[in-house]
């Protein structure tokens, strides 16, 4: 593997004749070897390349090879290369003594030992491969680390993506036994009712004016466990994509002014009262059914948040889109709650004590985006909460 790294070697004289004997003497295919006749020759190319070695000539012309090794000292790019200086003056002179001085690793005389030229070679082309491999072992790991940081992090985001899945779980199945059980404890108490009235031979509890009163809240009891089972297959609808829309021509003020009326017992119950404003047909092609169930929704959370307040409905046309607004004047919605009330099982304020799954904005928002429309909120605590559903009125693609 080492054998792959590439070793650049770098030789300076200011003799050609000296450069080219050194290069043949030293030059193998794993190597690539740069010449240069002076100092400043070699520092441009030590600013390009990334070198093994530097063989120096101590006496040039100019900048002298003490001179350079002192600048590549200096240099955070080059103070790391060995430095071997070669002079052919002699040893009286105290060169190598200098050459050591100035950073250089090993000092030659000339004329060169050939052996010891290529051994020393040999040693410190080994050394810079040696390193170079370390390095990229060192970078290997460093990325591996990180890596393995980032999967653990995402590891962590998963856990608590799973454990906040677990508690919205166990929320919800303690939200729907709660919500299935209230239904079904008010037809159970009136059927036993009814058992012991039958027991007792008392005809006198089945007048027909209390046959209608029965049978009015067993339908309420039942049209609220179908809610609920409904609510529940439109989640299991969105997820899987199955959400069907049957677009159709009518009018959106009409569908709302009947809706209206049709809260008229749900408005009493509430001791609220419900204005609605039209501003003349508001024609277009959406699904009736679904469209309905949206505005359901809205005039239902108005009259259950709205603090016994007057619930303000308005449906009209503005900007190519048909527009229907539901405000009440109630406990309002926190910023940070309307950030999450259309979400699957929230609730649209958790401090008050509140009937549903918590799917119906969720639901809501759905049905509207089904139909290229968009659904906001506009609310402040205490000061109520306006809920806008807009539809393009034009048919979506």
């Amino acid at each position: 593997m080492l054998s792959t790294v590439q070793a650049k070697l770098l030789i300076v004289d200011d003799l050609p004749e000296n450069l080219l004997a050194l290069e043949a003497l030293i030059k193998r295919e794993d190597r690539q070897v740069y010449k240069a006749l002076s100092a400043d020759e070699a520092l441009s190319l030590l600013l390009e390349h990334e070198f093994a070695m530097a063989i120096l000539d101590v006496q040039m012309p100019g900048m002298n090879g003490f001179e350079l090794a002192e600048l590549m000292r200096g240099t955070e790019k080059t103070k790391n290369i060995p430095i071997v200086f070669v002079s052919a003056a002699g040893r009286e002179l105290n060169y190598a003594f200098k050459g050591y001085e100035s950073g250089a690793v090993d000092f030659l005389h000339k004329p060169l030992d050939i052996h010891a030229v290529k051994s020393k070679v040999n040693v410190f082309v080994d050394l810079y491969r040696q390193s170079k491999a370390m390095k990229l072992q060192v970078e290997a790991l460093e990325r591996s680390r990180r890596e393995q940081e980032l999967l653990l992090t995402r590891l962590q985001a998963t856990q608590a993506e799973l454990e906040q899945a677990v508690r919205m779980r166990d929320d919800f199945m303690s939200i729907v036994a709660h919500e299935v059980r209230t239904p079904l404890n008010g037809l159970i108490l009136e059927t036993q009712l009814r058992k012991m009235h039958l027991a007792r031979d008392n005809a006198a509890a089945f007048t027909l004016d209390k046959m209608h009163a029965m049978v009015d809240r067993d339908e309420r009891q039942i049209r609220s466990l179908i809610r609920l089972i409904e609510d529940m297959l439109d989640v299991s609808r969105i997820r899987t994509g199955k959400l069907s829309i049957r677009p159709a021509h009518f009018d959106l003020a009409h569908l709302v002014s009947n809706l209206v009326n049709n809260f008229a017992p749900q408005v009493t119950a509430a001791e609220s009262s419900m204005q609605l404003e039209v501003e003349g047909p508001v024609e277009g092609h959406w699904d009736e059914f679904r469209i309905e169930q949206v505005i359901n929704n809205l005039l239902t959370n108005a009259l259950r948040y709205g603090a016994r307040s007057p619930v303000h409905v308005r449906v009209y046309a503005e900007h190519g889109e048909a527009r229907v607004e539901v405000r009440d004047h109630g406990i309002g919605i926190s910023e940070e709650n309307q950030k999450r009330i259309f979400q699957q099982f929230e609730r649209v304020s958790a401090s008050h004590a509140a009937a549903g799954l918590g799917l119906g904005l969720f639901i809501s928002e759905q049905i509207v985006a089904a139909h290229g429309g968009t659904i906001e909120v506009e609310s402040r605590i205490g000061e109520g909460a306006l809920f806008r559903v807009c539809l393009p009125l034009q048919a979506a693609p």
